[in-house]
């Protein structure tokens, strides 16, 4: 199957982001249409991964059901035929969105991202590495990479256009979108990702870390965007776990392993453009994103059965 690299359909582009092209439908409903666009380093590859974007759009369909009644959300449909119902001049244009278009309510979006930390890994294990500490303040003395935190961290982070995203405090948050939300932010998302521990755990798989998007509709905070995906979350194999070393996970590894292997050959320098991806680190890294979607829903992500 060949990947969808960018979408061209009769609506007003609002954005394009490194997965995503985001359409105004009109002054309510937004269409988001996850690509098979693939980043890694912050640099957006040439080449495309086959099922990621019905990954994307599927996995956090599905989650959202899962929350259904306990966390409010931007979800209308991710099913073609009735996107196209609403909007007929999408009709010429359903096999592109078939899997991977979702119809969502727009919202005011906070300009934070809410990050929960269940094990300390990536950014974080590299600040407590250096200095002890996770956005400045203090951890625990004597944590060892990929340990998990009891109880979980909430640290949001800016959302920045360009680069890395800044681990930030709370009373940083605080101070951005008021006292009040940033209670109900950090009381969601550990709500969400309780629920979706309790979900994936037995499932085999450990969800490390995760963040989530929240804005406001019609007064109410409601969760934006993808939920619990490979892209938005850190996943591991439980069978694997061990501290002290970082982990197997569920995602684009196999992409970052092949990057860093160039890197350090001195064949790429980590800017743009990227080293052509060899298709064997293009499939596994199309396997790994449908293993997860497989080990989390029970069911094989079959496009043909998606409307």
């Amino acid at each position: 199957m060949t990947g969808v690299a960018t979408t061209s359909l009769p609506l007003t582009v609002l954005r394009r982001g490194k997965v995503r092209d985001v359409y105004e439908v009109d002054a309510d409903r937004l269409l988001i249409v996850a690509t098979d666009r693939v980043s890694a380093f912050d640099v957006v590859m040439r080449e495309t991964v086959p099922y990621k974007g019905a990954v994307l759009t599927q996995l956090t369909a599905w989650w959202l059901a899962q929350l259904e009644g306990e966390v409010p959300h931007h979800m209308i449909s991710v099913n073609a035929d009735d996107i196209v119902r609403d909007v007929p001049a999408l009709d010429v244009h359903r096999e592109v969105l078939r899997g991977r278009a979702m119809l969502a309510w727009r919202a005011e979006v906070f300009p934070v991202e809410c990050v929960i930390r269940g094990y300390i890994a990536g950014s974080a294990w590299k600040e407590y590495r250096a200095d002890g500490t996770l956005a400045g303040e203090p951890l625990r003395p004597g944590l060892r990479e990929s340990e998990r935190l009891e109880p979980p961290i909430f640290s949001p982070a800016t959302k920045a256009a360009s680069g890395h995203d800044e681990n930030i405090t709370v009373e940083h948050m605080a101070r951005v979108v008021g006292a009040d939300a940033a209670r109900e932010l950090e009381h969601l998302t550990r709500a969400v990702y309780a629920h979706g521990r309790m979900i994936a755990e037995p499932r085999g798989i450990i969800i490390a870390d995760t963040k989530f998007e929240f804005g406001v509709r019609d007064g109410r905070i409601i969760i934006v965007d993808e939920v619990l995906t490979p892209d938005s979350s850190r996943f591991w194999p439980a069978d694997d776990y061990a501290p002290g070393r970082s982990q197997p996970s569920f995602d684009k590894q196999p992409l970052r392993d092949y990057l860093d292997a160039e890197r350090l050959a001195g064949r790429w320098s980590g800017d743009y453009p990227p080293p052509t991806l060899p298709d064997a680190v293009v499939n596994a890294t199309s396997i790994r994103y449908r293993d997860a979607f497989r080990r989390i829903t029970g069911s094989d992500l079959d496009m043909a059965d998606l409307t």
